[in-house]
C-alpha cells in the first residue's frame, strides 16, 4: 500500500479496536515494512494519537486514552448506533443530556453518507420508545437544526405554539439552547418583538436558518441558564412543600412518577414522596390518582381539601 494517508486511516482503524497489535502483523495486514509502520505510528503520534508500544521480541502496538480527544473512525454500524443513541437521548430531554449531545449529533448527521442517513432515519421512524415522566418530547430533527443555527449564528425562522394555544411565525437571533433535565428552550434576540425570549422547543416546528448572518448581542444579566430559570419562575405559582405516602413499594411507584421525582422506600410496601413543586392542586390530584395505588397526602392542605371533595363528587356521580 504505497498511498499514505489511507495506509494511515486503515493503521488507525486497526489500532482502535481494543487490543493489542505486533507490529510484524500490522506490517503483514498493510503490506508494508515493519520499518514503514514505525514511521507511520510516529505520524500518528504527531497528530495527536497516543499510540503505545510495548517492548519484547515481538513488541507491539495499541491505543490508550490520551489528554485530548483526537478524531474517531467509525465504521457503518458505529455511525447508526450512535446517531440513533444521540437522538433518542436528545429527543427526550433526559436529565444529563444537554447542549453537547445536541451538537455532536448535528456534527455526526453532517457528514454522514445518505445511505447512513436514512438507516438512522428508518430505524428511529420505526421504533416507539416508552419513556416515563411528562417532560414533553422533541424532534431531534428540531434540535439539530436549532443547533446548527446556534453554533453558526444564522437567524432562524419558525412556527411558535404559545401556551395558551396562539400559532405565531417568529423571527429570532437565537444564542443559546438550554437544558433543564426534563424540557429543552431556546434562548433567542426576537426580531419583531425587539427584546430577549424564552422558546419551549416542544413547541417549534418547521425551523431553518436563513442564512443571514448576526453579530452577537449582548445576553441580559447571568447568562442563558440564569435568564431561563428567571423566565420560568415569573410563569409560575407560588411553590407548595408535596408529602405523601404511597402504600406500595418505591420500585413500583417510581415507575408511574414523573423521572426527576425520588422517592424515600419506607418499608417493604410503603414510600413516601417530599417535594416542593409550582404545579396546580388540580393536576397534583389526578397525577397522584394515575399512580393507582392507595395513597395518603400530609401536605399541602389545600391538596386535602381538594382531593377530599373530588372523592365525594366522583362518588356522587356513580350514584344511580
Amino acid at each position: 500500500m504505497t498511498d499514505t494517508p489511507a495506509r494511515l486511516l486503515n493503521l488507525l482503524s486497526l489500532l482502535q479496536t481494543p487490543r493489542e497489535w505486533p507490529g510484524s502483523e500490522l506490517a503483514d495486514r498493510l503490506s508494508v515494512s515493519a520499518r514503514t509502520i514505525r514511521r507511520d505510528i510516529d505520524r500518528l503520534r504527531e497528530l495527536g494519537y497516543p499510540v503505545e508500544a510495548t517492548k519484547g521480541a515481538v513488541g507491539g502496538y495499541r491505543l490508550v486514552a490520551g489528554a485530548a480527544m483526537p478524531p474517531l473512525l467509525l465504521d457503518d454500524e458505529e455511525a447508526v448506533a450512535i446517531a440513533v443513541g444521540l437522538r433518542a437521548g436528545a429527543g427526550h430531554a433526559i436529565e444529563g443530556v444537554e447542549e453537547a449531545s445536541v451538537r455532536a449529533l448535528a456534527k455526526l448527521e453532517q457528514v454522514l453518507p445518505s445511505r447512513l442517513r436514512h438507516r438512522v432515519s428508518t430505524l428511529q421512524n420505526a421504533t416507539i420508545p416508552l419513556t416515563r415522566g411528562d417532560g414533553a418530547t422533541v424532534a431531534p430533527s428540531t434540535l439539530t437544526a436549532l443547533a446548527g443555527a446556534v453554533t453558526g449564528q444564522e437567524r432562524l425562522r419558525f412556527g411558535y405554539r404559545a401556551g395558551d394555544g396562539t400559532e405565531s411565525r417568529r423571527l429570532v437571533e437565537p444564542y443559546r439552547l438550554v437544558s433543564t433535565g426534563h424540557r429543552w428552550y431556546l434562548v433567542a434576540y426576537d426580531l419583531e418583538r425587539e427584546d430577549w425570549r424564552t422558546f419551549r422547543v416542544d413547541r417549534v416546528s418547521d425551523p431553518f436558518a436563513t442564512g443571514a448572518r448576526f453579530p452577537a448581542r449582548e445576553l441580559p444579566e447571568g447568562g442563558a441558564a440564569a435568564y431561563i430559570a428567571r423566565s420560568i419562575n415569573r410563569g409560575q405559582r407560588p411553590e407548595v412543600d408535596l408529602d405523601v405516602t404511597f402504600h406500595a413499594s418505591a420500585q413500583f411507584v417510581t415507575a408511574r412518577l414523573p423521572a426527576h421525582l425520588t422517592l424515600t422506600a419506607t418499608g417493604p410496601n410503603s414510600c413516601r414522596l417530599r417535594t416542593s413543586t409550582a404545579e396546580s392542586i388540580e393536576w397534583l390530584a389526578l397525577r397522584l390518582g394515575l399512580v393507582d395505588v392507595p395513597f395518603t397526602i400530609h401536605a399541602p392542605a389545600p391538596l386535602i381539601t381538594y382531593v377530599t371533595e373530588l372523592a365525594t363528587r366522583l362518588s356522587a356521580s356513580t350514584t344511580a
